[in-house]
């Protein structure tokens, strides 16, 4: 009986010895050939929401050989890759953590062969796929062969994974530092979370630390990454931006790309630190949209300018995320101030003295004055007369002006409605 116990120890120990070698050396390539796909060009330290919209150019230097054998050079812009995702919208590298979740693994040899490169959070996936599947099929073998569970079975488990995953994580803190891109980081989260949730679901809790373990390395550099772009939009300086009009600002457009792919993204695992982070920067754009408008001398272009940006900040994310999340509530509210204010600027010069007769009856009959307004007959008839002559006149020019004023059609035939409803 102790001679079966001796084999048996024995090999289970051979195989452990085997299988953790078979499993490092091959996730020790796959690692290293994988990240060689990574987009040559990726986001750094200047890519930050209040940037200036002024792009990139890597120069190459191409040196040619004159007729007395002297160099000279001529800087060149080297091409931009085609497929490259733009740092803060989304677009459809959200398939990460749906239709592509569970897709094949990236081959690196056939990427290779076809010069495919991928973000980074496409090769997070494909490595941590691997990862999870790999991982499954051992404890159940485990589990199954050598008739173990519970901290038996994650105990003969780690000591063949624990060399690997300490590998990822190291890998994974080397990269993560260097990351810039922070969708990019939170999209790896939200497929931690989803291959946890996964793997428990099968019964197989191995790697929980290790899931845990990279949450925790990369949610401090996505936090130092959104609190980077919260203070770029704080420092802007809007005289300093070049020519402003009063169509919807590139910084607000990023806002609005970026603000609806980090909601879109949060709703599956809601995480409240997430929306603490995002309340801090829409504070920050809500000041530089302020201060843009201020740039205009006149106050309706300035309300032109704060229609717009609301406008299609609330477009962007209406389109993209619940209609009742907290930031489409806060820009329906300045959106529709500002709109309503405008449509009384707009309409002052050619209906004001109706406008302003109205408010001074409102005023009378909330005091309980109604004999007077009885009495100020004269002032009526002035104002009935002006309107009969010129009111259609004044409602193409308005109707004309509104029309050239916003950007978006559906905007200005809202405000159009509404001015008529008046």
């Amino acid at each position: 009986m102790s001679h079966e116990r001796h084999v048996a120890r024995e090999i289970r120990d051979e195989y452990v010895d085997t299988m953790s070698k078979i499993y490092l050396s091959y996730f020790k390539g796959y690692l290293s050939r994988l990240m060689k796909l990574q987009f040559e060009e990726s986001a750094d330290k200047e890519d930050l929401m209040g940037a200036e919209d002024s792009a990139k150019k890597d120069i190459l230097v191409r040196f040619k050989t004159k007729k007395r054998n002297s160099l000279q050079y001529e800087e060149i812009s080297k091409p931009t890759l085609k497929n490259r995702s733009t740092v803060f919208t989304l677009g459809s590298r959200g398939n990460v953590l749906t239709t592509d979740l569970e897709g094949p693994i990236i081959v690196p040899h056939a990427s290779q062969k076809q010069e495919t490169k991928h973000n980074f959070e496409s090769l997070f996936r494909s490595l941590h796929y691997a990862v999870m599947d790999n991982c499954c099929r051992e404890y159940l073998f485990l589990v199954d062969f050598f008739m173990v569970t519970g901290p038996s079975a994650t105990d003969l488990f780690n000591a063949i994974m624990s060399k690997t995953v300490s590998l990822f994580l190291s890998k994974m803190e080397e990269y993560t530092a260097d990351c810039f891109d922070s969708i990019a980081i939170f999209l790896c989260i939200h497929i931690v979370y989803r291959y946890k949730s996964m793997m428990n679901k099968r019964g197989v809790p191995a790697i929980d630390r290790y899931w845990d373990a990279l949450v925790h390395v990369m949610w401090p550099r996505f936090q130092l990454i959104l609190e980077m772009n919260t203070q770029s939009i704080r420092a802007v300086d809007p005289s300093k931006l070049g020519h402003i009009d009063v169509r919807p600002h590139y910084i607000t457009r990023r806002y609005a790309e970026f603000s609806a792919a980090i909601v879109g993204i949060n709703q599956s695992f809601p995480d409240e630190r997430v929306y603490h982070l995002l309340s801090q920067l829409q504070t920050e754009v809500e000041n530089f949209i302020l201060k843009i408008a201020a740039e205009f001398p006149h106050r309706k272009e300035q309300l032109i300018c704060l229609i717009n940006n609301y406008d299609m900040l609330l477009g962007v994310l209406m389109e993209r995320t619940t209609e009742d999340s907290k930031e489409t509530e806060s820009f329906k509210e300045l959106l529709t101030a500002r709109t309503g204010e405008f449509i009384e600027e707009i309409l002052s010069p050619y209906f004001g003295g109706m406008i302003m007769f109205v408010k001074d009856c409102e005023v009378q009959m909330e005091r309980g004055g109604a004999e007077s307004i009885k009495c100020d007959e004269k002032r009526v008839q002035q104002i009935v007369r002006g309107f009969n002559n010129d009111w259609k006149r004044a409602l193409e020019m308005i109707n004309g002006e509104v029309m050239r004023a916003f950007t978006n059609f559906k905007n200005g035939t809202q405000i159009l409605q509404r001015e008529s409803a008046l």
